[in-house]
């Protein structure tokens, strides 16, 4: 059998076994996606980088994960390298949950690069042993949903068909499963399609009480393309960007003081009214800090400063911007001469959060102006 006759092979025996979702329910249970990314390599390196950020940066890893979340689903638990993500009604379209993981994947894959830059860093070198990547285990079917405290919990077989699908028979760590609880809602043809750019395999596990739980797995090494192509330049992997630039009356070191102070920010970063931070941690790596910008408030993390002959790199990561989840903020200083330097700020982004081309449209012009804006007050400050 092909792969499509599998799928609709799938469908048919799931659709005996299982009726619709909802479809009289006597329980109290509801229907529901259940995804979870794992990052794979995460014991071997917390126990190996012997290193004070080693656990920050996992952390920053999990971020990206929530960060990168397309699907408006919610966080149900972390469980130490891994997330359940978990979103009840009707599964979303497969091209929708292939993006998803898509979207996951590159995400993470890029902040590792960004981290791994330093190559005189002790925490780069661990990460290029440690191998880190992920798998992700998406999984549709019936959940109890319970309240205990604060805390919201899932209960039921599904959630625990979708933890324990995390050791599975396929070879490698670097894929995504779907089960036939989900690929069973969805159109064969339409699944061959989206997974176009891999291939899809047919595979199962039998595992006790529960018994053979049947799935389909692709590898997500091919994705590594994307993320590898401009890294072989000796650049960072970009999805989007957004630039601006302008020429500082002022040598690039007082240029970077200024830029690297966040107590100055509010005086040339433009829409910003205050910054709330640690002042005996502001300029370490791993730094955090609150941006009140216009009407809302970002958080920025001091990612790394690299030191080039000529140039100066500088770089935070933006998080809860709603439109633009996993961004980057990156400050590159060249010097002209002994009395002037070239700035460019810019924006790097996975995607933005509208599915409405004219918003997307329009959020990246006031993007664009906002850093026009900000370069030219910054350049301001060391005028006359």
């Amino acid at each position: 059998m092909g792969l499509l006759d599998d799928l609709r092979a799938a469908r048919r025996a799931a659709g005996r076994r299982h009726p619709a979702p909802g479809a009289g329910a006597a329980d109290d249970t509801q229907p529901a996606l259940l995804l979870i990314p794992d990052i794979s390599g995460f014991t071997r390196f917390i126990e190996e980088a012997n290193h004070p950020q080693a656990p920050h940066l996992v952390a920053d890893l999990l971020e990206i994960l929530i960060e990168a979340n397309c699907l408006e689903l919610e966080v149900a638990e972390i469980q130490g390298d891994a997330i359940l993500f978990y979103r009840l009604g009707e599964p979303p379209p497969v091209a929708e949950l292939v993006q998803q993981c898509r979207r996951i994947f590159l995400d993470f894959q890029n902040y590792l690069q960004l981290v791994a830059r330093d190559t005189s860093s002790e925490l780069a070198a661990a990460l290029q042993e440690a191998g880190l990547t992920l798998k992700i285990i998406g999984h549709y079917g019936r959940v109890s949903v319970a309240d205990i405290r604060e805390f919201r919990k899932l209960l039921g077989r599904d959630v625990i068909v979708a933890h324990r699908l995390l050791k599975n028979t396929v070879a490698g760590s670097e894929y995504v499963l779907l089960t036939e609880g989900y690929l069973s809602t969805q159109q064969p043809a339409e699944v061959a399609r989206c997974f176009a750019w891999t291939r899809l395999q047919r595979s199962a596990t039998v595992y006790e009480y529960l018994g053979e739980i049947r799935y389909f797995y692709a590898y997500l090494t091919p994705l590594r393309l994307l993320v590898q192509a401009e890294i072989d330049q000796g650049k960072l992997p970009v999805t989007c960007r957004v630039l601006a630039r302008h020429t500082v009356a002022a040598p690039l070191g007082k240029v970077l003081r200024v830029v690297s102070n966040l107590r100055l920010r509010p005086r040339w970063l433009a829409g910003t009214t205050a910054v709330h931070y640690d002042a005996t941690k502001a300029h370490r790596p791993g730094a955090n800090y609150k941006l009140d910008l216009y009407a809302g408030q970002i958080d920025l993390q001091v990612v790394q400063r690299l030191d080039h002959d000529g140039h100066t790199e500088y770089v935070e990561k933006v998080a809860h911007w709603r439109l633009f989840p996993n961004a980057l903020l990156f400050f590159r200083l060249e010097a002209v001469d002994d009395r002037h330097c070239l700035v460019t700020m810019e924006f790097r982004y996975g995607h933005v959060a509208s599915g409405h081309r004219l918003i997307r449209k329009g959020q990246l012009q006031r993007l664009h102006r906002w850093l026009g804006q900000s370069v030219r007050q910054l350049a301001a400050l060391f005028q006359g």
